[in-house]
């Protein structure tokens, strides 16, 4: 009997520790863990941020254009010829009136004899006329038969002499040459292209734009021009012209604009970025790219808000405070309607003003409410040149 009593005591004290043992592992203890870490203050995440800024822009349409020269053309012969002289290397710049290329003129200087001894006939003749129907030996027919002998003789002779002067081929415009297409002794047909001129101070740029868009052109507007050739130049000019009549089958509309090219670094046919810039500037609000969070359901963006100074703390707390840590601040997650953008730079129209902190990268690893500090990493820069594969 007394065992009995001593095994039931036993069990019930076993029984006892073991419950207790349970009851701080599953209950106490997870408790404990959790008011520890509810009460251990948790670390503050940092943000890049940079500064909204308030900006002065102008609205720009942008298009893809072609340079052409003011004038162009490829210099070939009216007549055909042997090449006889060259006056010129590829390349030159020239002036107006510079002789080209000389064809071989034999042939006419021949015949412009033959006319000059033909027309010195027909001159004697009609003076003999002349003479004779002063004193009524012959008869008006006649005399006018030799002034139409005499006129004809002289026609023939300006024919000539004009078919010789098309042998002496001169530069109609100042300009540079291109690379020269004939050779000595080469005999050249009427048409046949000898070399290119082109006149590269001032040039032109020609580009559509869609119609919708033509109220915001207007003759007298600045453009802004780059070229792959020269990634690193800046090239701007005026409107000159708009054209008369819409494209049918594009609904575009042909624009030409005049700038100037002293360095002559321009060339026709070159291909160039074009933005025809507002004559008013406009006061926007304008933030990085990277600070916007583009989604279907709307355009958004983090802006980080000081907190507010505990009101139950004195002037002497807060700045203690304020020096012994980094101000603390609240995201806040905005709705933003956006504007036109310029490089790296995006126009806020609604939703941010200016001098409000925005996130600028790592927004898929903050939230709305987060308490965060500045970081003093400066944010990166995009590349003055972009880098090529």
């Amino acid at each position: 009997m007394k065992k009995l009593i001593l095994l039931g005591v036993v069990f019930i004290l076993l029984a006892g520790v073991i419950g207790g043992f349970a009851y701080f592992e599953y209950v106490m203890k997870p408790e404990i863990i959790k008011k520890a870490i509810l009460g251990k203050v948790q670390p503050t995440s940092e943000v890049v941020t940079e500064v909204a800024t308030a900006e002065s822009w102008r609205r720009a349409v942008p298009a893809i254009g072609t340079l052409s020269a003011v004038q162009g053309i490829d210099v070939a012969p009216e007549t055909p010829g042997i090449v006889q002289s060259i006056g010129f290397t590829s390349g030159e710049e020239i002036e107006a009136g510079t002789l080209l290329i000389e064809l071989g003129d034999g042939t006419e200087q021949a015949s412009l004899k033959a006319a000059l001894a033909q027309l010195r006939n027909s001159q004697i003749s009609l003076k003999r006329q002349r003479e004779l129907l002063g004193r009524g030996n012959t008869s008006r027919s006649n005399y006018d038969t030799a002034i139409a002998s005499r006129d004809s003789d002289a026609a023939e002779v300006e024919r000539i002499r004009a078919l010789i002067s098309e042998k002496s081929i001169l530069a109609p415009f100042s300009g540079r040459l291109g690379v020269r297409k004939v050779d000595l002794g080469q005999y050249v047909s009427a048409g046949t292209v000898l070399v290119s001129l082109q006149q590269l101070d001032p040039i032109y740029v020609d580009f559509p734009i869609p119609e919708q868009h033509l109220d915001l052109i207007k003759v007298g507007d600045d453009v802004e021009l780059r070229v792959d050739a020269f990634p690193k130049g800046k090239f701007s000019g005026k409107v000159t012209t708009i054209d008369s009549r819409v494209e049918q089958s594009t609904r575009n509309i042909l624009v030409r604009a005049e700038l100037a090219n002293p360095a002559k670094q321009l060339l026709p046919g070159m291909f160039v970025n074009v933005r025809v810039l507002e004559s008013k500037a406009q006061d926007v609000v304008a933030v990085r790219r990277t600070a916007i969070t583009y989604s279907l359901i709307g355009d958004t963006i983090f802006v980080a808000k000081p907190d507010a100074p505990d009101a139950k703390k004195d002037k002497k707390e807060a700045a203690a405070d304020a020096k012994s840590e980094p101000p603390k601040y609240t995201l806040e997650q905005r709705r933003v309607t956006l504007g036109v953008q310029r490089g790296d730079q995006i126009v806020v129209v609604d939703g941010v003003k200016a001098g409000e902190h925005v996130v600028t990268g790592g927004q898929n690893k903050i939230f709305n409410g987060q308490r965060v500090a500045l970081s003093k990493v400066p944010p990166l820069k995009a590349p003055t040149e972009r880098p090529k594969p």
